[in-house]
């Protein structure tokens, strides 16, 4: 193998380890997909209750059913800590005094000492915060009460995209009288924030120094 032919062959590595490690971005649609509602049944005459529509007459204007539309307050705030220290250390010595073989007597005054010693240490600190407000649609209502809600957001700045996406199951008694839920109430949270453009590709590092910074460096 020539020259060429090798830097040809680092090169293509360098290349295509690099593109494996580019951050995947949230792709923003441009119409959000319209959720599939089952349409209620007409009412009867006779009556102004239908089993189908759970509220009652005096009740509030929160989400109870597929179509409605309700507002997650993000409160997301995560903090991890985590340190290890390890000191390992050993001896040990044997020592050969003399012996007899046979009629003779050998004087070995050997002695064999042995010591090793490991001391490692790590520590890792991580903290996100995210706070903001966003409208969901409930997409379904399971046989437990419990509300599908999915809603996401696009904004589109002079300098880039920034998207949010929210997506849970919440329960129509932690809905408060303003139609607004905490996302710390949200079960199952699938929470996603990204953006792109300018900003964005400003604040990460190139392709090769994501390389050197990779498990694919040997050194």
């Amino acid at each position: 193998m020539n020259v060429r032919t090798l830097f040809a062959v680092v090169g293509a590595t360098l290349l295509l380890s690099g593109c494996s490690m580019l951050p995947r971005q949230q792709p923003a649609e441009e119409e959000p997909a319209v959720p599939q509602f089952t349409a209620l049944p007409k009412g009867t005459s006779g009556g102004v209750f239908t089993a189908e529509r759970p509220w009652a007459l005096v009740a509030d204007v929160r989400a109870f059913r597929p179509g409605d539309v309700l507002t997650v307050v993000l409160l997301e705030t995560t903090q991890a800590r985590k340190s290890a220290d390890t000191n390992i250390s050993k001896s040990s010595s044997v020592d050969i005094p003399s012996f007899t073989i046979g009629h003779s007597t050998i004087d070995a005054n050997t002695s064999i000492q042995a010591d090793r010693e490991f001391q490692g240490g790590a520590t890792s600190t991580q903290q996100n915060a995210l706070q903001g407000a966003l409208t969901v649609i409930v997409q379904e209502v399971l046989p437990n009460g419990l509300l599908r809600v999915h809603g996401e957001k696009s904004l589109y700045l002079n300098q880039g995209e920034e998207f949010l996406r929210v997506s849970g199951f919440v329960r129509a008694e932690d809905i408060d009288a303003e139609n607004r839920i905490s996302s710390q109430r949200v079960a199952n949270a699938r929470i996603a924030y990204s953006g792109r453009g300018s900003l964005a590709d400003s604040n990460q590092a190139g392709w090769l120094t994501r390389f050197f910074n990779s498990p694919w460096m040997p050194f």
